[in-house]
C-alpha cells in the first residue's frame, strides 16, 4: 500500500503481461485444477471473499484470497473493499487489464484470485447439519450457483455436488452465487449413494424433489403445521422439522430412477397455473424454505 492507502502508485497497465495471462487462464478448468485457484469477479463476490479471508486470518487459519486486482474507480465507489483488502496482495489495475483477466465482457472493476474452498463430506456430517442441498448431475453453472445462493438464504448447513455436476468454481457459477459461495460449506465430487447412506446413519432424512412425486409439498407443510399447533393428533408422513437432505436433479431429466430410489420420499412442488413445471432454482428454493421454516418454527416452539 502507498501512503494514500492505495495498493500502488502505478497500476498494472499491460493487458499482455505474463501475470495478466496467468490470471486469465483461471477462467478455464484445467488451470483451476492444476493451481487450486479460481476467480471471484465484481464487488459483491470479492467483498464476501475478503470478509471470509479476514475472518479466517483472525481465527489463525489460512486465508483464501491470494491476490486482488482493482481499478481506482472501483475503490472510489466501494471504499470498504480497500479496507477489507488490507494485508492481502492487492494491486491497482487499469480497465484494460481487468478486461483481459475477467471472464465477463464488462468486468466490474475488481477481481480476486481465491483458493479452493470445498470441504470433505466428513466435515459436513460431523458438524451435525440440519439442512443440506444435494445437486445431482446439475450441469448448468447458472443453475448450480442459483441453488447454492438459495441454500445460503434458507440457512442451509451445506451444499453437496455429485461427481457429475458442474464445476462450482466455473466463473459463471461463482457469479451466480452472488457471494454465497463464501458463506457455507461446499462438498464436491460426492457419490450420491454413499452420501445418502451416511446421512441415514446419522438420522438425516432424505427427500427427493420430483415433479411426479406422490407427496405434495403444500399438503406436507399443512400437516406439519396442524400437528405442531395441536390441531391434529395424527403424525404427518414426514416431519419437515427433522434434519433433511434434499436431492435436486438435472435441469432437463431431473433425478434418475436410481437417485429417486435412494430417497425416503419423493416430493412434488404443486403447480397451480399453466406452467409445465418449475425450473431447478425455483423448485429448490421452495423446498429448502419449506424445511427451513418448519425447523425454525419447531425451534421457536421448543424455546
Amino acid at each position: 500500500m502507498n501512503e494514500t492507502g492505495r495498493p500502488q502508485d502505478f497500476p498494472l497497465s499491460n493487458p499482455r503481461a505474463d501475470r495478466v495471462r496467468d490470471v486469465a487462464k483461471l477462467a478455464g478448468r484445467p488451470a483451476r485444477l492444476k493451481r487450486g485457484l479460481f476467480l471471484a469477479e465484481g464487488p459483491q463476490a470479492v467483498r464476501e471473499a475478503l470478509a471470509l479471508h479476514q475472518k479466517r486470518i483472525a481465527a489463525g487459519e489460512p486465508g483464501i484470497v491470494h491476490e486482488v486486482f482493482a481499478s481506482e474507480a472501483c475503490l472510489d465507489r466501494h471504499p470498504e473493499l480497500e479496507k477489507l483488502a488490507e494485508g492481502t496482495n492487492a494491486r491497482l489495475a487499469t480497465d484494460e487489464v481487468l478486461a483481459a483477466m475477467a471472464d465477463t465482457v464488462n468486468p466490474q472493476g475488481i477481481i480476486a484470485v481465491c483458493g479452493f474452498l470445498d470441504v470433505s463430506l466428513d466435515q459436513v456430517l460431523d458438524a451435525g447439519p440440519r439442512l443440506i442441498a444435494v445437486l445431482c448431475q446439475v450441469r448448468d453453472p447458472g443453475n448450480a450457483g442459483t441453488v447454492l445462493r438459495a441454500a445460503d438464504a434458507a440457512g442451509a448447513d451445506a451444499v453437496v455436488l455429485t461427481g457429475s455436476s458442474v464445476d462450482i468454481y466455473n466463473p459463471k457459477a461463482v457469479r451466480s452465487t452472488a457471494g454465497s459461495l463464501f458463506h457455507l460449506p461446499i462438498v464436491l465430487g460426492a457419490d450420491v449413494g454413499e452420501m445418502v447412506a451416511r446421512c441415514k446413519e446419522r438420522g438425516i432424512g432424505v427427500l427427493a424433489a420430483d415433479g411426479y412425486g406422490q407427496l405434495n409439498l403444500d399438503r406436507l407443510q399443512d400437516e406439519n403445521a396442524a400437528r405442531r399447533l395441536g390441531a391434529s393428533a395424527a403424525a404427518s408422513v414426514y416431519a419437515l422439522e427433522s434434519p433433511t437432505a434434499w436431492l435436486f436433479g438435472n435441469e432437463a431429466q431431473g433425478l434418475s430412477e436410481d437417485e429417486l430410489a435412494l430417497a425416503d420420499h419423493r416430493v412434488a412442488v404443486p403447480v397451480y397455473g399453466e406452467a409445465e413445471s418449475l425450473n431447478l432454482g425455483t423448485a429448490a428454493t421452495v423446498c429448502l424454505y419449506a424445511s427451513a421454516r418448519s425447523q425454525r418454527n419447531a425451534g421457536a416452539a421448543q424455546g
